[in-house]
């Protein structure tokens, strides 16, 4: 990748642009607050600005903070009309869970004008600048350029303290409440909390867990096996929907006593009978690195890229199940399930170095 430019400058050379951002598929907080933000930036750079995503928004605090920002974001639709671009914006990933939209950029003739991310260098893009720094959070960085002032940030203005409360959060949940957060996300945090709503932020984190979501928490509970400090759970199929119980799944997991690293994995459905084998990782073990771990786990696919991967402390895979989607009965796809079962945690217990 090229070496980063001064962002005000990025912004201030492309006015009058339309430009698409891109998040991750099932966008977090962080994602969502840092498009947020982008959005807010590059409407005082007059450049138009359309966000979109793949998968669904489903996490209640999710859903609370897109509605509270009252950003549109999209679903991305493969008959979106990609000519009105005149660049992209990859936000929180580097376009490795999107691929669908990234082949359809290259085939558009779209550049990819920036990368603005905290995880490991994934090389599936090659942007003309990039903002790839070891924060715990996106948020961080968008804030940073908030603080170093890319736009006049003002507290009386609603936008601006919707933004600061938005990457708030962003910070907060990426770092498990500051839990896990580096000095760069302690000065971002105490410079939002200058233009923040502390009333907006409550009812953002009092949203309850769905009952969608506690089930499939209770059936990873009910299927693990804990080998080596590692609790590993199948939780078999789910709706696509349902998406955002599969990480705090792993994160309940990792709570219990003698366990350092959690993985959750399902089968999940995207509504048109494609399948995909999805799955999350969270660990406390510092010297354990989910990006490693699961790119040598879950390798590479035919066209060079890796399954899975991730940050410090967290990660996750998407592995496709092709023409194997579907199936005529009950029965059938319990055998398949089965069949994937093992399969994955035959290469987990590999990559640790046990038999089952």
């Amino acid at each position: 990748m090229k070496p980063r430019l001064d962002l005000t400058e990025i912004f201030q050379n492309r006015q009058g642009e339309k430009h698409l951002v891109i998040l991750h598929e099932f966008p977090d907080p962080d994602a969502i607050s840092s498009a947020y933000a982008h959005w807010l930036i590059s409407a005082a750079h007059k450049i138009d600005v359309d966000i979109v995503y793949k998968g669904e928004i489903s996490h209640p605090q999710n859903i609370a903070l897109t509605k509270l920002v009252g950003v549109n974001m999209c679903e991305y639709k493969p008959n979106t009309d990609l000519s009105r671009y005149q660049a992209a914006v990859f936000i929180d990933n580097q376009g490795t869970t999107v691929e669908e939209i990234v082949s359809a950029l290259e085939n558009a003739q779209v550049p990819v004008l920036l990368v603005v991310d905290h995880h490991q260098p994934q090389d599936r893009l090659v942007p003309l600048y990039n903002e790839i720094a070891q924060t715990g959070s996106t948020s961080t960085i968008y804030a940073n350029m908030l603080e170093q002032g890319v736009i006049e940030f003002d507290s009386a203005l609603k936008e601006h303290s919707m933004a600061a409360t938005a990457l708030m959060h962003g910070i907060m949940s990426d770092t498990e409440g500051f839990v896990r957060a580096t000095s760069q996300d302690f000065q971002a945090a105490a410079f939002l909390s200058r233009f923040r709503d502390a009333e907006m932020l409550s009812q953002i984190l009092r949203q309850a867990r769905r009952k969608q979501t506690m089930d499939i928490i209770h059936r990873a509970l009910g299927n693990r096996v804990i080998i080596e400090n590692y609790s590993i759970a199948g939780i078999s199929y789910i709706r696509s929907e349902d998406r955002d119980a599969i990480p705090q799944a792993a994160d309940f997991l990792i709570t219990e006593e003698n366990v350092h690293t959690a993985i959750v994995f399902g089968i999940m459905s995207d509504g048109d009978k494609q399948e995909n084998l999805v799955g999350s990782m969270r660990t406390s073990k510092v010297t354990l690195d989910p990006d490693e771990f699961l790119k040598d786990v879950f390798g590479k696919s035919e066209n060079g890229r890796y399954y899975g991967g991730g940050r410090p402390l967290a990660g996750g895979f998407v592995i496709p199940i092709g023409f194997l989607s579907g199936g005529p009965n009950h029965d059938h796809q319990q055998r398949k399930w089965e069949v994937f079962d093992e399969q994955v945690k035959d290469k987990i217990f590999a990559k640790i170095g046990v038999e089952r």
